[in-house]
């Protein structure tokens, strides 16, 4: 006699915890994402695979930008870059940290390039995983500083002008000078004045890269790179070696723009 009445008593409670649900679904994660911002990486010295001119040094960089209000603030690192007598590169890539801050810069990715193998390892030792991918630069190419000339740009847009520093000497080599200033007329990239950035650079012919650069653009700010602690002896072979407890991925296969 007391089952019907049991029975009931059940599908009233389902009926009323389905009610219960459907009128107060269950709160979902509250997700907020701000408007505007913009990512920007800082693009370094490039370092070519040359043979015949091998290298141990550290790069430091500063990366200014403006504030708004007539400051600025600047992001800096140091990082360790190596290349053999065979063309092979090691270099390191470390965080860009607040200059003169509490926070300590770490290194997230080591790369070692090898210009015969064709291969370049990206490193994270976060994870001890390291990515191979295909490595186009080979030693038989021509490698130049990227100087441009003076005159008009394309389509009327500005005008740039290269002026010759003439020859210095930075960390015992022999350098050659070199500052371009390039204007952007109004209203080509949206701006209301004349856009002007420059570059300057003191380029080492024996070792193929800049010793010194100094880039300052509207865009991305001031970037300035230093070489310091260079040494041109023949670097320890065991630093083209990726570590025995890194996992290698193999992507050999697929398409990149390898450099």
């Amino acid at each position: 006699m007391r089952r019907p009445a049991l029975f009931v008593l059940i599908l009233t409670s389902i009926a009323f915890a389905f009610l219960t649900s459907a009128q107060n679904p269950p709160r979902q994660p509250v997700v907020s994402i701000p408007d505007g911002g913009a990512r920007r990486s800082m693009e370094s010295i490039f370092i070519p695979p040359k043979t015949g001119a091998p290298f141990s040094l550290i790069l430091a960089a500063e990366w200014s930008r403006s504030l708004g209000n007539g400051g600025t603030f600047t992001l800096a690192n140091e990082r360790r870059i190596v290349r053999d007598s065979n063309g092979r590169i090691y270099q390191e890539r470390w965080l860009l940290v607040p200059k003169g801050g509490n926070a300590k810069s770490s290194m997230n990715v080591f790369q070692i390039t090898d210009p015969e193998q064709h291969t370049w390892y990206n490193c994270e030792p976060a994870t001890k995983v390291c990515e191979l991918l295909p490595y186009h630069l080979t030693t038989q190419q021509t490698y130049l500083p990227a100087i441009g000339t003076s005159g008009p740009l394309p389509n009327g847009i500005g005008f740039r002008e290269r002026l010759d520093l003439g020859l210095g000497s930075s960390q015992g080599e022999e350098t050659h000078g070199y500052r371009e200033t390039t204007t952007i007329n109004i209203g080509v990239m949206g701006n209301d004045r004349p856009m002007i950035s420059t570059r300057e650079f003191w380029y080492s012919a024996r070792l193929g890269i800049n010793l010194s650069s100094k880039v300052d653009d509207p865009e991305s700010g001031k970037q300035i790179f230093t070489v310091k602690e260079l040494s041109t002896a023949e670097p320890e072979a065991s630093l083209f070696e990726v570590p025995a407890d890194y996992k290698i991925l193999n992507h050999l296969n697929e398409q990149t723009d390898g450099r």
